[in-house]
């Protein structure tokens, strides 16, 4: 696996449905949609609740914790990548009862595992950004 500083992820392109989010990324908060009119979350981004059909979709701060829902394990992943090999990639259900497609680490791919705790840790990007990475829950 690379070092710190050797290897760069590649920026996000914010688009009107996820500039909130990738804002909210500059101070470390994980925010998600929330419709007020049923009281749920919803994730990934959009312009109306797929709950109640309307607009009036308000950005809420998540916990940032869950459990790995589902996993692979990526031994030869694209050029962007290289270098980082192997990684996981994950579905994570998070407490609010999303589920959102990231990477865990600071765990061997011989403990990963389905319903395995994680809570939200953060990569810094350019221009002041942070990408939402988990890790295993402390305890």
């Amino acid at each position: 696996m690379a070092e710190a500083g050797q290897w760069r992820r590649p920026q996000p392109i914010a688009t009107s449905f996820t500039e909130e989010f990738w804002a909210a990324t500059k101070e470390k908060k994980l925010v998600l949609q929330f419709c007020p009119e049923s009281q749920k979350f919803q994730h990934y981004p959009r312009p109306l609740s797929i709950y109640c059909g309307r607009r009036n979709i308000e950005w809420r701060q998540a916990s940032g914790r869950g459990v790995v829902y589902a996993y692979t394990v990526t031994r030869r992943g694209p050029p962007e990548f290289h270098g980082r090999e192997p990684y996981i990639v994950a579905s994570v259900e998070l407490d609010e009862g999303v589920r959102i497609l990231s990477n865990i680490i600071n765990c061997s791919v011989e403990d990963i595992r389905v319903l395995m705790p994680v809570q939200l840790c953060w990569e810094p990007i350019e221009n002041g950004l942070h990408y939402p990475l988990f890790e295993p829950a402390k305890r």
